[in-house]
């Protein structure tokens, strides 16, 4: 059994305490710190600035945990996504895409996920576990040595529910964020979830400038509850009320992301139903053409449907937009590519 304290998820304040611990001056921390998050060594060996003393009893002492890349497929768009193995052998997905402003990368948070949404690959399989800070930092760490490229912006809307992650949630976009470490501005990043109300409101509290982003999908509780399993649990007025209360403490436009499902929720009525529930709150819809799923029977709006959609949100003057179907050659929807790797080799998935 492995009883290595997994360093890379450490913060500035546990580094301090535990140099303090293993008898080392408070100062140390930050060396170590921006050698981890910073330079991103994946050895004690590399940071040398520090002795052989300290590297040899920070070896016996810590992990730095890192990330294999088992598979990588890239789009003629130049869409990328990747498949890394966790040292348990679990894998998780993640995708680095291009943009006009800037390159951003989307994670996930947990290796699967047990919310159920009828029209996400990531759900087939249920939850297996939480990812740690270290696993998240990873995925950005590793596109980022893998692609030589900067990135500018972070999406966690990968596989699994963000907030069913709670506080290594919280300490990830913490580290992310630091100056020691990337210096990734919280403006630049955004958390989907799917709706767990109580976690929305105690997000709201924690004083970040993160982008918040709402897996909505539908325009009542109804038609929800035939989508999203949480819709059972958090009801659709409750959810909205939370919603407004994000925005009155935060000051923070939220986005709804609304995907469109033929004949289920892409209607003219649902576009003006959802018009009204809308309404008066600062926010921004983007609308995302359902990706096929093989074990799934949902199938994609037309793009005159999808455009009469966005023109109902418009006319009640609602900031919509269609999301860019990036990486669609290569399912770079979220769960698709875990899920086909796990068939393929006859693993759990």
């Amino acid at each position: 059994m492995n009883d290595k304290v997994d360093i890379l998820s450490m913060s500035m304040d546990e580094l301090i305490e535990f140099m303090v611990k293993i008898g080392e001056k408070k100062f140390r921390a930050k060396q170590i710190y921006e050698w981890l998050h910073e330079k991103r060594v994946s050895s004690f060996t590399e940071m040398t600035n520090i002795s052989k003393a300290l590297q040899d009893k920070l070896a016996v002492n810590c992990d730095i945990v890192t990330l294999r890349e088992v598979k990588k497929l890239e789009s003629k768009d130049g869409t990328r996504k990747y498949l890394f193995e966790l040292n348990d052998h679990h894998v998780v997905e993640s995708v680095f895409m291009s943009y006009k402003h800037g390159n951003s990368v989307c994670i996930s948070s947990q290796v699967g996920c047990r919310m159920g949404c009828k029209f996400c690959a990531s759900t087939i399989g249920g939850l297996k576990r939480n990812l740690t800070v270290s696993e998240m930092l990873g995925q950005v760490y590793e596109i980022n040595r893998i692609s030589g490229q900067r990135i500018s912006n972070i999406v966690i809307m990968g596989t699994g529910e963000p907030l069913d992650n709670y506080d290594v949630l919280i300490k990830f976009i913490k580290i992310i964020n630091s100056e020691e470490g990337m210096n990734i501005s919280q403006r630049n990043i955004t958390v989907s979830t799917c709706g767990i109300i109580e976690k929305i409101n105690e997000i709201a509290d924690e004083n970040l400038k993160i982008t918040l982003a709402i897996s909505l999908h539908a325009p009542n509780n109804s038609i929800r509850k035939t989508m999203m399993p949480i819709a059972n649990a958090y009801d659709y007025d409750l959810l909205i009320e939370a919603c407004k209360d994000y925005v009155k403490k935060t000051k923070r436009r939220i986005t709804f992301e609304y995907s469109l499902v033929k004949g289920v929720n892409d209607g003219i009525e649902c576009a003006k139903e959802l018009s009204k529930v809308l309404k008066g709150i600062l926010c921004h819809v983007n609308l995302i053409p359902v990706n096929q799923v093989e074990e799934r029977s949902y199938r994609h709006s037309s793009k005159d449907t999808i455009l009469a959609f966005k023109n109902v949100l418009e006319k009640h003057k609602i900031p919509t937009t269609i999301r860019r179907e990036l990486g669609s050659d290569i399912d770079a929807a979220c769960g698709q590519l875990r899920r086909s790797y796990t068939k393929d080799n006859n693993k759990e998935v």
